[in-house]
């Protein structure tokens, strides 16, 4: 009986420990569930914020053995290729409303992420409002252990500030460093779309703050136009400035600086002389007089915001008469004497004008060939590819009607072009170069389309690019760098008179023809600006890019003369001014400026001259972007002598005469499909 109750007993025993173990089971099936779920969750999250990243910044003091460089080390850089932001559309109407978006934070997460901009070489360099600005727009995320915030290989649109946690940075599976609390990485996607070469993920539950490419250039954009706007009412509101034409007011508003002053600063001394003219921007200032024979100051009146002083330096030497001291704290609006008259003079000469009728009267001549009027896609033989590009080929073709001409024919894949976003800069390029008649640009004659592809007939340069000659070379003696220096000039004149900014000069843009001539070639960041206006874009080739692009304040034609400068550089020295081993290294340097760079020895005194006043960080203060424009350029020190009447008549010699080798000897000529049809120079239609 004993023995029977035992095994009973046990087997009571064993089918408890079946019960518990299939209720055990049944937990974990559930809780297996969950965190599927969570995967799945998280796996989604982070689809939404992938991004590029950069590596933070040691600190000066040296706490890291990596320097602040971009963890996307974009190769973009090391090739110089053209970078073209994908557009967003803004709507001006709901932009106050977008940039005043705020995400909920504490102090300390304001001062964390405040603190992390101020010690990213990028970031640094907007001002306190936009970083608050920016601050209030990010948004709060979660990632959990081992999970990845961004991988190799991918494209993203955020930035982010890690607040608690630490993330691992990785490439190739292997551990480069960790990212600390406090720390900014991903910066180079708020400027554009680029694919991150490293991965990182939470090596421990982490938080960060993220923000997108287009809150972040939005929120800039709407920064940049409300000071605008600020500054233009401000010039407005003076009796003496009323009558100023809207662009004039906009050039002094570019121009103007604005001063802070602490409460009991000396903003103008009595008895000093002055050159100075002062608008109130916020705050109040207290005017006085000191009598002779007294000590103390007699207040005769307080002024405040909107209101001015100063206003007798602009028309000559001022000696001041009063005191004007800070009340509180004061920001003001200053403009000096020389820059002033500068812009007032500068209404009574309209270079342009006559630059136009100059470039005008040279190309008279240079009427479409009749045979183009008429012609069909499939009126042209294909001698051979020249090249091929990023959205298809290029092709050299010659008229059945006269074999003797060549032009180059585009044959762009109109599924390529749809998928990267840039349909809007090619109808814009080809608007522009169809109207474009300037023996120093490059031609563009008509376009036809089929199902598939976009073809435009484009003058033949077939001396190759100034890319490629210095490549060879290494580089250039004064006078071809010279030479090929005014062409460009040229050119660009032709476009800025137009109200057109070309933005991406650089050597590899540059074509020669079967003369030796150099023309400027099609770009897709051509874009006509307004006269007075901006454009926002982040748009070019780093290294040639102006600091207005990066950070993004807005850029028009003046843009293209720090490219300018960076061009005479480079045709001198063979290398770029502003360089580096990554694209934050490059952008760093640009924003830095000219000043911080040692000229080599290949550069003369007076191209280094040259160089300096093309490459200021100030557009308006680019020598070109002056009253007498591109003149002011070519009275330059290092232009003495040369011949610009024999430029624009095509009598001077150039440096080299390309050796082409005659390509209609070619007997393999092959055609294009029928069925195409003209499209006329009607861009929209594509």
């Amino acid at each position: 009986m004993g023995t029977l109750r035992d095994l009973q007993f046990a087997l009571q025993l064993k089918i408890e420990e079946l019960r518990q173990r299939d209720t055990l089971i049944d937990e974990l099936e559930l809780e297996l569930d969950t965190k599927d779920e969570l995967i799945r969750r998280l796996q989604e999250e982070l689809d939404r914020y992938r991004a590029t990243v950069t590596l933070p910044g040691p600190s000066e003091a040296g706490a890291s053995t990596y320097s602040c460089q971009a963890v996307t080390e974009d190769k973009h850089a090391a090739k110089g290729k053209t970078i073209i932001s994908v557009p967003f559309t803004v709507d001006l109407q709901s932009l106050a409303v977008d940039s005043h978006r705020s995400c909920d934070k504490s102090p300390e997460s304001h001062r964390l992420i405040q603190a992390a901009f101020l010690k990213n070489d990028l970031l640094k360099n907007l001002d306190e409002g936009e970083i608050r600005a920016i601050t209030a727009c990010m948004d709060l995320t979660t990632i959990s252990q081992g999970c990845y915030v961004i991988q190799e290989g991918t494209n993203g649109a955020q930035a982010y500030v890690l607040e608690e946690g630490k993330l691992d940075v990785t490439k190739d599976g292997l551990k480069l460093f960790t990212i600390e609390p406090g720390d900014v990485f991903g910066e180079l996607a708020l400027l554009y779309s680029c694919t991150h070469t490293f991965s990182v993920s939470a090596h421990t539950d982490s938080k960060l703050w993220v923000i997108d490419r287009e809150s972040y250039q939005t929120v800039l954009m709407q920064s940049r136009l409300n000071s605008l706007s600020h500054s233009m009412e401000l010039l407005s509101s003076v009796p003496f400035l009323r009558s100023l034409p809207e662009d004039v007011i906009m050039k002094l508003s570019d121009l103007i600086e604005q001063t802070h002053y602490s409460d009991g600063d000396y903003i103008i001394r009595q008895g000093a002389t002055g050159d100075t003219f002062y608008i109130i921007s916020r705050g109040q200032v207290k005017v006085t007089e000191q009598k002779p024979g007294h000590d103390e100051q007699v207040v005769l009146s307080q002024l405040c915001d909107g209101q001015w002083f100063g206003e007798k330096a602009l028309w000559g030497e001022d000696i001041r008469t009063v005191n004007v001291m800070a009340s509180g704290e004061v920001t003001c609006l200053v403009i000096d004497r020389e820059t002033f008259k500068e812009i007032i003079d500068g209404m009574l000469f309209d270079s342009c004008h006559e630059l136009q009728q100059s470039q005008e009267s040279q190309l008279k001549s240079d009427k479409d060939p009749d045979l183009l009027s008429f012609s069909t896609l499939n009126d042209f033989q294909i001698i051979c590819t020249l090249a091929v590009g990023e959205f298809g080929h290029v092709d050299l073709v010659r008229p059945r009607s006269n074999p003797q001409s060549l032009f180059t024919m585009r044959v762009l894949k109109k599924e390529l072009i749809f998928n990267s976003g840039q349909r809007e800069y090619i109808l814009r390029e080809g608007r522009i170069l169809m109207e474009a008649r300037c023996s120093f640009i490059a031609r563009l004659y008509k376009t036809f389309r089929d199902a598939e592809c976009l073809y435009v007939l484009a003058e033949a340069c077939l001396g190759g690019d100034l890319g490629s000659l210095l490549k060879d070379k290494g580089t250039l003696d004064e006078s071809s760098a010279r030479f090929y220096t005014a062409c460009v000039i040229k050119g660009l004149t032709f476009l800025h008179c137009r109200g057109v900014v070309y933005r991406d000069v650089k050597p590899e843009n540059v074509a020669l023809d079967q003369h030796g001539y150099a023309k400027l070639a099609g770009s897709r960041c051509l874009k006509k600006v307004e006269a007075g206006k901006k454009t926002w874009t982040f748009c070019g080739t780093p290294g040639y890019m102006p600091p207005e692009i990066i950070l993004n304040k807005g850029h028009s034609v003046s843009a293209d003369l720090w490219s300018l400068g960076v061009f005479v550089f480079e045709l001198l020295s063979g290398g770029l001014p502003f360089s580096g081993s990554d694209m934050m290294k490059i952008l760093s340097a640009t924003i830095r400026g000219i000043d911080h760079i040692d000229f080599p020895k290949t550069i003369s005194k007076s191209a280094s001259s040259l160089i300096k006043k093309l490459c200021r960080s100030n557009p308006s203060e680019r020598v070109g972007s002056q009253r007498n424009g591109a003149k002011d350029i070519q009275k330059h020190k290092w232009f003495e002598g040369f011949n610009w009447d024999g430029l624009c008549k095509r009598t001077l010699i150039p440096p080299i005469i390309p050796k082409i080798q005659h390509p209609l000897d070619s007997t393999t000529c092959g055609h294009y499909t029928e069925g195409s049809v003209d499209l006329n120079s009607d861009w929209d239609d594509f």
